[in-house]
């Protein structure tokens, strides 16, 4: 089942764990682009892959779950350096969604979601740098989580934009999804409630009328909330914030990896191609705008979310759309895709997508965002509001 879902680079990367704790007895997977000792990390591309040398150690992520009782087992595929939300690999290949065979998996983190969603892996490791935990978790209909910026080490993890990129984790119950979050968050408090639910109307107006029908129907269901508000984030729209985030993010990009890229001239598919040349053209001195207005949404969010708010948002515009949409058809959806993401990852904060709804039996996510270094408040309240259970 697994060569047929093409969720792995390596299935046969195994450690055994080297401890006893909250994991034990699990199995996880992890993206290929953690450091995993005696192991070489491709990044999706063959031109990474040649260029860059084992690694000496694992990552220090890898480095707790294994202390805590998890088995590893396999490296799963990502897209071309992280840099895209498909899930689709001109070079190796897709891997197949397991609900919806026919759609793509979501990317970059596609093959740890896969693994996850069929039963493979019990958990597994991503990136989440512009959605890249998000997006595929909702298009494969399990758990994600991208964690406060910071908070979980990345040491040993191929980055993408360093003050964006953050490791992020994927499960098939609320659970897990916590209970992995307790292993890798060690500093922060759970106590408290959140009493106050944001509805972003922007990011819901984004959706059509079925999908949005759907989901609220579905979040209808919480009951534990005092106060329910439908809000505007941003007067000017989300394609503003989603505008900063890719010029912020580009810039990153293309200073952290375009010395390489003109050393080894390396081959990227349709889109990635394209996506890097661009980056190519950023000047830092043209962005001060863009990291104004990131520090003005901090502020704000923060003041809105205080220690007792989420914002209640759609994880995708949708399910997952069908394989090979190219051109400007998936640029425009890929831009839709941001504006939904970007409220969480342009400031850092923490977001977990609930699989909580399904059209045509299509899952569809719904998402939570609370205030920075609350992430573990965050899982453990999903988890009693969805999971019935403690940790």
């Amino acid at each position: 089942m697994q060569n047929n879902l093409n969720a792995f680079v390596e299935e046969e990367v195994i450690f055994e764990p080297t401890g006893a704790g909250l994991l034990e007895g699990l199995v996880f997977a992890v993206k290929d682009v953690f450091s995993i000792e005696g192991y070489r990390s491709g990044a999706g591309n063959p031109g990474w892959l040649k260029s860059h040398g084992v690694s000496t150690c694992h990552a220090p992520v890898i480095e707790r779950l294994l202390s805590h009782g998890a088995k590893l087992k396999g490296t799963t595929q990502t897209d071309e350096l992280m840099y895209s939300l498909n899930g689709e690999n001109a070079h190796y290949g897709t891997p197949v969604n397991p609900k919806a065979p026919n759609r793509i998996p979501g990317g970059s983190s596609s093959g740890s979601a896969v693994a996850v969603s069929a039963g493979i892996s019990d958990f597994a490791l991503g990136t989440d740098t512009g959605g890249s935990v998000r997006i595929p978790s909702s298009y494969c209909g399990i758990y994600g989580f991208r964690p406060s910026h910071g908070v979980v080490p990345v040491g040993g993890v191929i980055p993408l934009a360093k003050s964006f990129d953050t490791v992020g984790w994927m499960s098939k119950d609320s659970e897990l999804l916590y209970r992995v979050g307790k292993v890798l968050i060690t500093d922060q408090e759970e106590k408290g409630l959140f009493k106050q639910v944001f509805y972003c109307e922007e990011a819901w107006n984004l959706l059509d009328e079925r999908c949005k029908g759907e989901l609220l129907t579905a979040v209808s269901v919480i009951k534990e909330i005092s106060r329910r508000e439908w809000i505007t984030l941003s007067e000017s729209g989300l394609d503003e914030w989603s505008s900063a985030f890719r010029i912020l993010q580009g810039l990153e990009i293309w200073e952290e990896h375009g010395d390489w890229i003109r050393k080894e001239n390396p081959a990227f598919g349709p889109g990635i191609h394209e996506r890097f040349q661009w980056t190519s053209t950023l000047k830092r001195w043209e962005c001060s705008e863009q990291e104004k207005l990131r520090v003005q949404i901090r502020k704000s969010l923060s003041a809105l979310l205080k220690e007792d708010g989420v914002i209640v948002i759609p994880t995708a515009p949708g399910p997952a759309p069908l394989l090979d949409l190219q051109g400007e058809k998936a640029e425009r959806y890929r831009a839709k895709i941001m504006q939904l993401s970007c409220i969480a990852g342009l400031v850092g904060l923490p977001q977990v997508t609930v699989p909580l709804a399904e059209v045509d039996g299509l899952p569809i996510g719904l998402s939570f965002i609370a205030n920075h270094h609350q992430d573990l408040k965050l899982l453990k309240w999903v988890n009693e509001v969805f999971g019935g259970g403690g940790v």
